[in-house]
């Protein structure tokens, strides 16, 4: 292989937590980008989310990883409780113990604390230019040459560079130019809010991700900004025909998902002053997400639903592998893009694919919850560690493992890769 003498330009199109730490490590590595974002600002929607590790393994390599563990809460376990009896199915700690196993803690962290970490970053750099406002409605792959890709967006604007990264969510505009298939409408519900420290009830402000496994439905709770504010999720099997999508909940619709659960987790549903109601989407996986100069990042290659809390944590770790293929592979673009994919396709299939069984066990009712319940009691904190172990171990000096030794270049040629490569 002979790496390029030019670093690239590249297209991603997306400003959320991937589509930013996408930005971030190509950047680093001296590619030019120019960030599409069809929002008129940048920024973030949603409440909390939780970061395993393997998302702390990432954010330390893309250089954000201090930055994001100050705005975070450190918890002290992972707990599930039953949502009719109240008994508790299972707690593991994830402290002292935990963090030497997997080198990184977890914590939990709003949505906007993670992406402002990453954007106040992404912001000081000097290869990356932000276009807001700008929704991609058109791709064109086919050109000859330098900056052989095209992107128009609705407002006329025409953008071009040498290969596109579509980190454009689960309607994702590149992914229906590469692949075209549709998103599978789960039918699950997800309402989200954001309520003050003080209007959580005083048995339940526990530091920990709380979730209340009932039948059909479920609810979470944790803290967020260093206690101050608590997010709370509720999720449920809806009875309606849903399509994906973000709009108002309403309290009463939530209410009617959760009349058989106790009464101690149902008070939280009194809580919130506003709700956003999320009709989620996930999509079967693929073998391929590439063509050429053009990929896949984050939800927009492999959507899932939030049941292992690791949406945000693969596309922190798919930034960080496309980052490395592209070292490795000196900048040639579509043969990083293969690499890149071969890494990751086997894995986060494995992790949309255990989201669906984990939302199984969740909303078990009848037989099956106790079955569920049953599962957990008497294991050892370590047995549970060794069960996580594939997904919260994960390394970027590692990420490249998983792809088949005919796509990865030999040592000579990385090290002659990354000497090519520019000292951004």
């Amino acid at each position: 292989m002979t790496p390029s003498k030019n670093p690239p330009t590249v297209l991603l199109v997306g400003g959320g937590i991937g589509g930013m730490a996408a930005a971030l490590a190509l950047a680093r590595l001296g590619v030019s980008i120019d960030l599409l974002e069809q929002s008129a600002t940048i920024g973030e929607i949603g409440a909390g989310l939780q970061l395993g590790p393997n998302a702390f393994a990432a954010l330390d390599a893309l250089g954000v990883g201090e930055a994001v563990r100050r705005g975070s809460v450190f918890t002290d376990r992972l707990v599930m409780m039953d949502a009719v009896d109240c008994g508790e199915v299972a707690s593991v700690p994830v402290g002292e113990a935990f963090r030497a196993r997997f080198k990184n803690p977890y914590a939990v962290s709003h949505r906007a604390d993670l992406h402002g970490a990453i954007h106040e970053a992404v912001k000081q750099h000097p290869l990356i230019r932000f276009h807001t406002s700008a929704q991609v409605e058109s791709i064109d792959l086919g050109g000859q040459g330098a900056h052989a890709v095209t992107a128009v967006t609705r407002d006329g604007r025409s953008f071009k560079a040498d290969a596109i990264v579509g980190c454009d969510g689960v309607k994702s505009v590149v992914r229906g130019k590469l692949i075209g298939d549709a998103p599978r409408v789960s039918g699950h519900v997800v309402y989200r809010a954001v309520v003050p420290a003080a209007d959580m009830p005083a048995d339940l402000r526990w530091n920990a991700p709380v979730v209340w496994a009932g039948p059909n439905c479920h609810l979470v709770h944790y803290p967020l900004r260093h206690g101050e504010q608590y997010n709370l999720v509720v999720t449920f099997h809806s009875r309606e025909k849903e399509e994906w999508g973000v709009t108002d909940g309403s309290k009463e619709e939530v209410l009617s998902y959760f009349e058989g659960v106790h009464a101690r987790p149902r008070q939280l549903l009194d809580r919130p002053t506003s709700w956003r109601r999320w009709s989620t989407a996930d999509r079967d996986p693929v073998e391929r997400w590439s063509e050429g100069a053009a990929t896949l990042l984050g939800d927009a290659a492999h959507p899932m639903m939030q049941y292992l809390a690791q949406g945000a944590c693969m596309a922190l770790e798919d930034a960080v592998t496309l980052g490395e293929a592209v070292k490795a592979c000196g900048f040639d673009m579509p043969a990083a893009f293969k690499l890149y994919e071969a890494a990751r396709v086997a894995r986060t299939a494995r992790v949309v694919l255990s989201v669906r069984e984990m939302g199984r066990l969740y909303h078990a009712k009848g037989v099956e919850r106790l079955v569920r319940n049953s599962l957990w009691p008497g294991r050892t904190p370590e047995r549970f560690y060794d069960a996580v172990e594939w997904l919260y171990a994960w390394r970027p000096e590692r990420c490249l493992d998983d792809a088949p030794e005919s796509l990865r270049p030999s040592g000579a040629a990385v090290a002659e890769a990354v000497a090519a490569l520019s000292p951004h």
